[in-house]
């Protein structure tokens, strides 16, 4: 399952040893192709990696810290420092791909 991240609050996220954050807006139609996928890959690789979300418009401060220009933005956590970032819809295979390099 997808957590949701509220509040400006990614302690959860940065505790985490490989965290992956969808950046998205409910706005965003690419955000709203992504979330379906992001959601099937949270299921497929529970225990291996941590997956949330964040609501750009809600955590303005959080787009801002991570530079967040362009949604749907995908950031790799690992141990609590950004490793990777990826901008815009991808599919499944490449997303599963884009995550498991840092697995």
């Amino acid at each position: 399952m997808v957590k949701i991240i509220t509040n400006n609050d990614m302690s959860e996220a940065k505790s985490s040893k490989l965290a992956v954050i969808d950046f998205s807006a409910t706005w965003c139609g690419p955000c709203q192709m992504l979330a379906p996928v992001m959601e099937e890959l949270s299921e497929e690789l529970a225990g291996k990696v941590d997956i949330y979300s964040v609501d750009v418009d809600k955590n303005p401060e959080l787009a801002e810290e991570f530079n967040i220009m362009s949604i749907p933005a995908i950031a790799v956590l690992k141990d609590g420092e950004k490793v990777d970032m990826a901008v815009g819809f991808q599919p499944k295979a490449a997303m599963q791909a884009f995550i498991e390099k840092y697995m």
